[in-house]
């Protein structure tokens, strides 16, 4: 049975000023800003939380199913996640918009002014679940991934009036969420992912402590950088996952969104939590080694290497055996 990803689906435009941002303003007239920047290099990248974790879990071997909202720019971007192994057939094309961009510029201390436009993306809650199930069958998860907020709390409750199985992952729309918003987003889910900031947010707007959470979701992941990965479910024991060591980090955005699809397919063959847990670690450090949420490779023979490193030769094997 597939898994489904809906999420945003967007392009990363990524530039660098070679000064700092701060040299440039003006004391007393920053109620009157107008500043333009001359910078060295502009990057376009394929990006997007849905997005990203569809392409992971092909890479895995999982033929994802992406829903989400683009626009009539999407085209190679389409190609890439086809020829990648993504079922790209239920996206959505607007008449109207562009696919979703974010447009970052980053000063020689790391300063960034970005901007983020939502584009087809607000759209996206036009998008019914029951259609793309009938042509693909029920689905073993429908991801919920940070979208349109209207798209979010619409899949969620299709989900369940449906029995469809979801993950709630609702990421950095939890900053602007209020309480009501998140409780129906997470209530119900399967799995739920946070990183440890969003777990503090999450407790924080809807009032719930953790062991409340514990008490509505199936199982909870929590990323904690460094520090590796927390698993809890309700009555057992958590369960700690090291970061596999990075050999060459160059930029940690998109780490995420590759630990859940690591995550999700190592469930999905039936790996154990722990095991699974593993896996995404290990995919996420993969992915954090390249420039780019989808530049990265798992090329079986080093991958198997380096994650027995980590976690031991028996451990391996068993990912091996499923491992494409």
């Amino acid at each position: 049975m597939p898994v489904v990803v809906t999420g945003s689906i967007a392009t990363d435009h990524l530039m660098t000023f070679p000064g700092r941002f701060t040299e440039q303003f003006v004391e007393g007239q920053m109620e009157n800003v107008s500043l333009s920047f001359l910078v060295d290099d502009l990057i376009q990248h394929r990006g997007g939380a849905g997005a990203n974790m569809a392409y992971g879990m092909a890479l895995l071997g999982l033929a994802p199913v992406l829903v989400g909202s683009v626009g009539n720019d999407f085209a190679d971007y389409d190609a890439w996640l086809t020829r990648h192994g993504v079922d790209t057939r239920d996206v959505r094309w607007s008449e109207l918009k562009h696919t979703a961009r974010f447009v970052c510029t980053t000063d020689a201390v790391n300063n960034q002014i970005a901007s983020f436009y939502s584009g087809a993306m607000s759209e996206a809650g036009q998008i019914e679940l029951a259609p793309v199930c009938d042509r693909v069958g029920a689905p073993d998860l429908v991801v919920i991934g940070p979208n349109d907020p209207t798209a979010m709390a619409r899949h969620t409750q299709e989900c369940r009036d449906r029995g469809y199985p979801f993950a709630a992952d609702p990421s950095q729309q939890l900053a602007w969420a209020d309480g009501d918003l998140i409780r129906d987003l997470v209530d119900g889910a399967d799995l739920l992912f946070t990183n440890e900031y969003e777990s503090a947010l999450l407790m924080q707007k809807t009032g719930w402590d953790a062991a409340e959470i514990l008490g509505r979701v199936s199982t909870w992941v929590t990323t904690r950088a460094a520090q590796g990965v927390l698993v809890r479910q309700r009555d057992a024991d958590p369960i700690e996952v090291i970061a596999v060591p990075e050999t060459k980090p160059v930029e940690p955005t998109g780490g995420g969104d590759a630990l859940r699809a690591g995550f999700i397919a190592g469930r999905t063959w039936g790996l154990s939590l722990e095991r699974a847990t593993q896996l995404g670690s290990a995919v996420a450090t993969e992915a954090v080694e390249v420039v780019g949420t989808q530049e990265y490779e798992l090329r079986r023979e080093p991958f198997l290497e380096r994650f027995a490193d980590a976690f031991g030769a028996d451990a391996a094997a068993e990912v091996a055996a499923h491992l494409p």
